[in-house]
Formats: C-alpha cells, sequence, structure tokens
C-alpha cells in the first residue's frame, strides 16, 4: 500500500498508470473490489465546500490526479505526485487490458445516444472486451438500487460511470460495493469523447495542462464562467498554502 500524498487538504495516491493498471488487474484477479477517485482543479476547489463530494472521493481505495494542474500544485506545495493519471487515459487503458483478457464491462450514464455511440465503437476497437450492459445516465436517486442489481446481475468485473460530479461519486460511495464490478471507476465525460460527441485535446495541449482551455474553446457560455471561478480559486488555495507553509 502506498502513502497519500496531501495537496490541498486531499490526499491522493502517489501512483504512476502502469502502478494502477497492475492494481486494477490484481483487483479483478484476487476478486478484491477497487474503486477509484479522480480529482482536477476543479473538484479540489468543490470538494472544500461540498464535505459529501469530498467523502465519496476520499473512501475511494485509489485517488489519482486527474489534472495537470492537481500534479504541478503538489510538487509547489512539495508533495511531489509522479504523474497525471487522467481518468480518460486510464478509461481507455483499462478497455485494452479488458480487450487481452476477456473482462466484462458495464457502462452507465450519458444519454442513450451517446451510450449506444460509444459501446459500438467500443466493441469496433477492443472486440475481446465483453460488453456486459449499459445504460444511461438518466435515473432518480430512488432507482440506484435497482441499477446497482442490474449491474450485478451482469456480472460486470469492470464497471464505468459516465456521468457528473458529485452524482457518479455519491454512486460510488453508496452503491459501488453492491454493483459486484471489482473495478469501479467514474469516467466523467470520456463517454462523450470516445462517441465522437466532443473532442479531446491535442496531445501538445494535454502536456502543457491545457485540456481546459480546449474545452472552453469548444463550450465558452456553458464552461466559461466556471473555469473562471473555479481556476481562480484553485490559484488562491495554492497560495494561501504556500504563504502559510513560509510563514
Amino acid at each position: 500500500m502506498t502513502v497519500r500524498s496531501e495537496v490541498l487538504d486531499a490526499r491522493i495516491d502517489p501512483l504512476t498508470m502502469d502502478e494502477v493498471i497492475r492494481r486494477c488487474v490484481d483487483a479483478i484477479a484476487l476478486r478484491r473490489p477497487l474503486t477509484i477517485g479522480v480529482v482536477n482543479a476543479a473538484k479540489l476547489v468543490n470538494m472544500r465546500a461540498d464535505a459529501l463530494l469530498r467523502e465519496s472521493v476520499e473512501t475511494c481505495e485509489l485517488v489519482l490526479a486527474d489534472g495537470q494542474a492537481v500534479v504541478w500544485a503538489s510538487r509547489v506545495l512539495g508533495a511531489k505526485l509522479p504523474e497525471r493519471v487522467a481518468g480518460v487515459d486510464l478509461f481507455m487503458e483499462l478497455l485494452a487490458e479488458g480487450d487481452r483478457r476477456g473482462y466484462r464491462a458495464f457502462f452507465l450514464g450519458a444519454t442513450q445516444d451517446v451510450l449506444d455511440r460509444m459501446t459500438a465503437e467500443i466493441g469496433h476497437r477492443f472486440p475481446g472486451l465483453v460488453i456486459a450492459g449499459a445504460r444511461n445516465g438518466y435515473f432518480d436517486d430512488a432507482q440506484s438500487g435497482q441499477v446497482a442489481q442490474e449491474i450485478r446481475d451482469s456480472g460486470a468485473d469492470l464497471l464505468f460511470l459516465g456521468m457528473t460530479s458529485p452524482k457518479k461519486e455519491i454512486f460510488v460511495r453508496e452503491w459501488g460495493g453492491h454493483t459486484g464490478a471489482m473495478v469501479v471507476h467514474g469516467v466523467g465525460g470520456s463517454f462523450d469523447i470516445l462517441s465522437g460527441q466532443t473532442k479531446r485535446a491535442p496531445r501538445s495541449w494535454q502536456r502543457l495542462g491545457l485540456e481546459w482551455f480546449y474545452r472552453l474553446i469548444q463550450e465558452p457560455v456553458r464552461l466559461g464562467p466556471r473555469y473562471l471561478k473555479t481556476n481562480a480559486r484553485f490559484i488562491l488555495m495554492i497560495a494561501q498554502q504556500r504563504m502559510g507553509r513560509t510563514k
């Protein structure tokens, strides 16, 4: 077991992508359930104000740095996370691992149209992966138990949640163990990317930590106010913690 690094009051596992994949493979082989939470700058900001979101993230067996800004912040603050483990990259790596090993996967989230297009793409690109089931993300909280049972009945090894925060984190916390899946990973907007609904930033933008800006260009009206607020707050949080340590 690794000791979690603390970044802006959040505890994050200092793992590489290869180490995370090994943990997931072992979880399935040993039948030991593993829930995965990911954090970016916006989520770290929101966790300060939302106690349920914070608890839902930090009770996951693994908490990973989804955003490059989180890795940079860790180095500024002395925690030094080894690398970014982006949720969408982990999603793709696990699909590839499932293709090689014949895992069963369940996909929960997004609209039915996006879900249909994504599962068709997965079937084409990863023929060795068994699509155990898929369900769109439009259900009431009262239906969560029924959804969890549907996933359990499917016999899925992997459960991917393409839902927004904090809904996906709360579902994982309250129902992840009831699904019977050995690896439960909340992948956010990754379903939209794999379905072709949205485009992901080029690798050069990702390396520079500008993936958020690429999304902003695509959806300025929806994302502009959110990014302005959360990014400013994130920078302020880093400055406050840095100054607090140097006093």
